[in-house]
């Protein structure tokens, strides 16, 4: 196999209402800040040349994955796959809420990362068998470079593999908010290039069209 690179970066920030929360595959759109951190993954990404972008489909994923692919003209190939842990019951409620109403088993995930799950939900080892099961199968279709637009939990497992370290070590791996990696996979194993990358977010934007012809219509 031609050694290829995987682009895997984290949508921008999203909008936080009264305090830290568990956030799976609850939706939670894009905060300004977080589309500005998406404007400036596609300006780094300018000069880096991939032909195939995957995502998630929620919203903020696929909302960054469209900014980012701004005038490329490349499909978006958005999957429920590629979606963050499915927290169940505890998916949108507070840390604090969490802990005060279960504590016992607030503990127990701590303790039991990878295998734990909440009611309802998926533990990391599900995540991981759904998202390498996916890739395994999807990126082989694609030819050159491939961007992947995802998010904390579902980077760190793809990261975890290419590094050989076990899923219940992900939280060592660091991703924030808009950041980018790059892992390459050559023909007997992957190298991780770039780790946790977050570009500069003061960047300008491209002024609306719309706003443009008010303003003419306006001298």
């Amino acid at each position: 196999m031609k050694p290829r690179q995987l682009y895997i970066v984290r949508h921008g920030a999203i909008i936080e209402v009264n305090g830290k929360r568990y956030i799976g595959q609850t939706e939670a759109p894009l905060s300004e800040h977080g589309v500005e951190q998406a404007w400036a993954l596609r300006n780094w990404l300018q000069s880096h040349d991939f032909t195939a972008i995957l995502c998630s489909d929620l919203t903020r994923s696929l909302r960054t994955a469209k900014i980012i692919a701004g005038a490329r003209r490349l499909p978006i190939h958005a999957h429920p796959e590629l979606r963050e842990i499915n927290l169940g019951e505890w998916d949108g409620v507070s840390f604090r809420e969490i802990e005060a109403k279960y504590p016992e088993e607030f503990k127990a995930r701590g303790a039991e990362l990878e295998h734990w799950k909440p009611p309802g939900g998926e533990s990391f080892a599900d995540c991981r068998k759904r998202v390498l099961e996916f890739l395994h199968h999807e990126l082989p279709q694609f030819e050159g470079n491939v961007l992947l637009v995802g998010h904390a939990g579902v980077n760190r497992i793809i990261l975890c593999e290419a590094l050989g370290l076990p899923t219940a070590n992900l939280m060592r791996i660091g991703q924030d908010y808009g950041c980018a990696n790059i892992v390459e996979f050559g023909p007997s194993r992957a190298r991780v290039h770039l780790l946790n990358f977050v570009p500069p977010s003061s960047v300008e934007r491209p002024e609306p069209a719309v706003t443009k012809r008010r303003r003419n219509s306006a001298q």
